[in-house]
């Protein structure tokens, strides 16, 4: 099932294993238990400290379980954890087999500290990119804490269930058998939803961090590129975002990032993450920044973010690089049925429509791209363009219209997303042509309309234009001395992850020039005698 040399390479990762462990099977009589048979049976082969049997008793079939021998340790996958999830299984076969999780101790410590019986279920699609996030730093966590078990389930190998328990989403995870969050989440924000004393005492840790020279905030590519230049400088930096890789992290294939011809986006965003870290920089994630107060409201001359938990980061200069996120129609019905028939991801959430009627929304090239995929997958694909025309590139719209399962209609405008109370039933639109009211039955719409900055939290900071974007000159400054900005959430044109990046560099270059050209305040000042 596995190729030789995929075969080779985890071979040498199983040498990590230290303590002994084995794959207990719950198998049935279809294709997909004998499929999971030989790759269970490929992977025993391939250590002396992996046992197989296949007693296994669970429910769900097929699945397996992963089990510390001696030991109350254990995570499961319901279905096949391939695609993006393969390293999700790696991981877990060394983590359960003794190999530690690559987590920070502090996060480590409060694992194990959790109490009480905690049962997670994650549903994914292999095609997901954010789910690999959520089922690993769930299964760290079970790997840590006896008191905690996982079971990843593949909802397209089981979509009776996944219909039943109104899983329209992925990454969903219900905790002790009741919804828990739906989403891509980090350990910190799993934790944070555990714990609710964790959010008090971080925001106190946070407020007590010593002033940066430069503060950046976003993860993206601009926000990599800024902390890496900054840090070289040798300067005091700081890096805070809700994740790192931001949009990266939600896109598939990537073909026109210079000297690299094919990459996807989390292999990039862990890269981008792995540079960052061989710097000095000081990196604060799942923290979403609520407020800028630029450092002329202050007496000390310091700049201060203030994040959601209500912690003030002081920096003496400020890189804003939070990047852009998915446009929404804003139709009724659109934030009612999100997660429950509206999606945004057609990578992460096709898979659940297998079978069914689904429209796009958008005649983009993400629009256009997200049909082709989906044609593959659903039944029949409705896509609805507002101008009278396709925007997408001829070769996609070629691509597009060989396709015997694709229905294109343009002048049309969705005027609202239709459902039954649970889930998407369908939508309605208007021909702009004619003035008609249109109706079309559906199991589920994926808006793809481009992007919007992710800014509103500078209202009345910084100058915007009326997009939101940023305003900035060519250097990267904002309206703000000693504030500059980078990539998708400012005015550069071509939102693209190789010219954030050159803004990325940009910014942190004038920063640095900034701060050569300006008095230390008083406050540092009395810090450095």
């Amino acid at each position: 099932m596995l190729e030789p040399r995929l075969l080779d390479a985890l071979r040498g990762y199983l040498d990590k294993i230290r303590t002994p462990i084995d794959l207990v099977a719950s198998l049935d009589d279809s294709a997909l238990a004998d499929e999971m048979d030989r790759l269970l049976a490929q992977i025993a082969g391939l250590s002396s400290m992996i046992g197989y049997r296949k007693d296994g008793t669970a429910e769900r079939r097929p699945s397996f379980e992963i089990r510390r021998v001696g030991e109350d340790v254990a995570v499961s996958f319901a279905g096949l954890p391939m695609g993006h999830e393969f390293n999700s299984l790696v991981l877990a076969l060394l983590q359960v087999g003794g190999h530690p999780p690559k987590i920070e101790p502090e996060l480590a410590e409060q694992v194990r500290g959790l109490g009480g019986r905690l049962h997670f279920e994650t549903f994914f699609s292999q095609s997901c990119q954010s789910c690999p996030d959520v089922v690993q730093a769930l299964n760290a966590m079970a790997a840590l804490n006896p008191a905690v078990r996982h079971v990843g389930i593949d909802g397209a190998a089981f979509p009776e269930e996944a219909e039943a328990r109104g899983v329209m989403a992925v990454p969903t995870v219900f905790l002790n058998g009741a919804f828990f969050a739906s989403g891509r989440m980090t350990l910190e924000e799993i934790l944070a939803k555990l714990d609710t004393g964790s959010t008090e005492r971080l925001a106190g840790q946070l407020e007590a961090k010593a002033p940066y020279d430069v503060l950046i905030v976003g993860g993206g590519p601009a926000g990599a590129s800024a902390a890496i230049y900054a840090a070289r400088k040798g300067i005091r930096t700081g890096l805070v975002a809700e994740r790192f890789g931001g949009q990266v992290l939600d896109t598939a294939g990537i073909e026109n990032f210079i000297s690299v011809p094919h990459t996807e986006g989390p292999q990039l965003a862990a890269a981008l993450e792995a540079h960052v870290r061989a710097h000095e920089v000081d990196i604060i994630t799942a923290q979403r920044a609520r407020a800028l107060l630029p450092a002329g409201r202050s007496d000390d001359g310091l700049h201060r973010v203030e994040l959601e938990n209500g912690a003030r980061l002081r920096a003496r200069s400020v890189i804003l690089a939070t990047g852009a996120r998915w446009r929404q129609l804003n139709v009724p019905g659109e934030d009612r049925y999100r997660t429950r028939g509206v999606a945004y991801c057609p990578h992460c959430d096709g898979p659940l429509f297998r079978g069914k009627r689904v429209a796009v929304i958008g005649g983009g090239n993400s629009g256009v791209e997200a049909a082709i995929d989906l044609a593959g997958i659903v039944a029949h694909v409705t896509l609805i363009e507002f101008d009278a025309r396709l925007r997408a590139d001829e070769v996609l719209q070629r691509r597009l219209r060989s396709l015997p399962n694709v229905k294109v209609l343009v002048q049309a405008q969705t005027t609202e997303i239709l459902g039954d109370g649970s889930k998407v039933t369908g939508l309605r639109w208007r021909d702009r042509a004619s003035g008609e009211e249109q109706h079309i039955e559906l199991d589920g719409v994926f808006v793809q309309i481009g992007l919007l900055p992710s800014t509103e939290w500078l209202e009345g900071t910084v100058e915007r234009n009326r997009h939101g974007e940023i305003v900035v000159d060519a250097r990267g400054q904002t309206s703000v001395p000693g504030v500059f900005a980078a990539g998708d959430a400012t005015t550069v044109p071509y939102k693209q992850i190789v010219i954030a990046m050159g803004e990325g560099s940009k910014a942190a270059l004038s920063a640095f020039d900034h701060l050569i050209r300006t008095p230390l305040p008083e406050t540092r000042e009395a810090e450095a005698a």
